[in-house]
């Protein structure tokens, strides 16, 4: 079910168009990564598909709701963490969950036990310090847990890993898969591209406010720039011979190899194997050459 339509969004300052004609969706059980570098126009993107600006053109849905025509009811359905998170410097944690809690018209017990149960996940049930004596990351753990206080089906988080730490990040994909597994739609937008690779299940990279690629890390890489893939056998390797590749390195043994190759060529790599009679132990893209690759995209889009 497409919980999150975007159709033709368009977005412009100053006669400058920061959003040009996006069109995106989200599935529930999704996790989509907007991606790209800064002024791409994800910001712009993340705050017209919450209903805190208006788009120029174009139409956001949400669980069905258009913004522009129910707004109320489109919201309704958003967990929301912004880039900045906000909160009362002076009340607690729990009692700013339980204000935002009011809004959201939440009765009092199901309030109370969603928040003692959130505090739990995001590491800060035994914390009693007024948010005022919040470090960065301790108000980005709280900010995840304002997004999913009130169960929400859409969540949207713009660079929700910016102030955490590595054991923040490690909860945080944690959380996060959990509420995909559970049927949740999340948009992410960040800028961070080992991030993303590690925990989206489908990317959509922006340049300069247009959509220029959507699809799995992989599927993107592939038709990137130039990648080095780690190729072992559990027998002697054959020759590869390939029209993107630019070079090979074989161990003294023959049964690993390092290929360069212009584009993502591992499908063509395992049927040589397979014609030679070799059982793959390995078959993988460096991670830093498949970023490299992303990276290519994106000049690919910010030249067009």
């Amino acid at each position: 079910m497409t919980m999150i339509e975007i159709s033709n969004l368009t977005k412009r300052y100053h006669g400058v168009p920061a959003v040009d004609a996006l069109s995106l969706s989200v599935e529930a059980g999704e996790i989509v990564g907007l991606l790209g570098p800064n002024g791409a126009g994800k910001s712009t993107t993340i705050l017209m598909a919450t209903g805190l600006i208006e788009p120029d053109e174009g139409i956001i849905r949400i669980s069905g709701h258009d913004m522009a025509q129910e707004p109320k009811q489109a919201k309704k359905e958003i967990g929301y963490m912004p880039e900045d998170v906000g909160f009362y410097p002076q009340l607690t944690a729990r009692e700013n969950l339980d204000f935002f809690g009011r809004l959201y018209e939440m009765k009092e017990n199901i309030r109370h036990e969603r928040i003692e149960e959130l505090l739990a996940i995001v590491g800060l049930g035994s914390v009693e310090t007024l948010i005022g004596g919040y470090s960065k990351g301790m108000r980005q753990r709280l900010g995840l847990a304002k997004a999913l206080l009130n169960n929400p089906p859409v969540i949207i988080l713009d660079e929700p890993t910016a102030n955490l730490d590595p054991i923040g990040v490690a909860d945080y994909r944690r959380i996060i898969r959990q509420a995909a597994s559970e049927g949740a739609a999340i948009l992410v937008s960040s800028h961070i591209l080992s991030e993303m690779n590690v925990l989206c299940s489908r990317i959509a990279l922006l340049s300069r406010g247009k959509l220029v690629a959507d699809g799995t890390w992989e599927d993107i890489a592939r038709c990137g720039g130039e990648v080095t893939i780690k190729v072992e056998g559990r027998t002697t390797l054959p020759e590869f011979s390939d029209p993107a590749i630019q070079s090979v390195t074989y161990t003294q043994n023959r049964q690993t190899a390092i290929i360069r190759a212009s584009h993502d060529i591992r499908d063509e790599i395992s049927d040589i194997l397979a014609d030679a009679g070799v059982l793959i132990r390995t078959l993988q893209i460096d991670a830093e050459s498949s970023e490299e690759a992303l990276l290519a995209r994106f000049r690919e889009g910010a030249a067009a």
